[in-house]
């Protein structure tokens, strides 16, 4: 069963994208907290949306996305940030039914795209993508500024943007 979160649900989220963090070789990497994750998806203007897998032994798996937008075809589309199935629940369907989910969001707004990204060592998870049709962009390159860089870049603005 595939369900919208709710803020119950944000201590399972927490612990599951530290899962997420643990299998993608990057655990210290998951810094947030519940208390983020929770103004994030239910704050007062949520930035972010959850979508949760669910058995009869309770959830099992998420989807984690944000919208955004395209200049070139001036439509919304879906993010997709994290989608995580527990090992114990893999090959049961939660993870392609929680992208169908999110396909359904996409075409029941209007959106025309559906997005996300894969580390390239991940071919498993490659090859179910590929599986339902998805196809690499593999003409471009994520770019990402972070800590330091992304201090420095900020600095250099003569522009009062906040």
């Amino acid at each position: 069963m595939i369900r919208t979160a709710t803020v119950d649900d944000v201590p399972v989220l927490h612990t599951m994208i530290r899962e997420l963090a643990a299998y993608e070789r990057a655990r210290d990497a998951a810094r947030a907290t519940e208390a983020q994750l929770r103004e994030a998806l239910f704050g007062e203007h949520p930035a972010a949306f959850a979508l949760i897998a669910e058995d009869a032994e309770g959830p099992v798996g998420f989807a984690l996305w944000f919208r955004n937008f395209s200049t070139w075809t001036g439509t919304h589309g879906v993010y997709l940030e994290d989608l995580f199935v527990r090992p114990e629940a893999r090959g049961a369907g939660h993870g392609k039914a929680l992208l169908s989910a999110l396909a359904e969001i996409c075409v029941a707004r209007g959106y025309e795209r559906f997005e996300w990204s894969v580390l390239d060592w991940n071919e498993p998870s490659i090859g179910f993508y590929r599986s339902i049709g998805a196809e690499p962009m593999d003409e471009w390159t994520v770019f990402r500024l972070t800590g330091d860089a992304l201090h420095n870049l900020a600095g250099a603005s003569n522009v009062n943007a906040a």
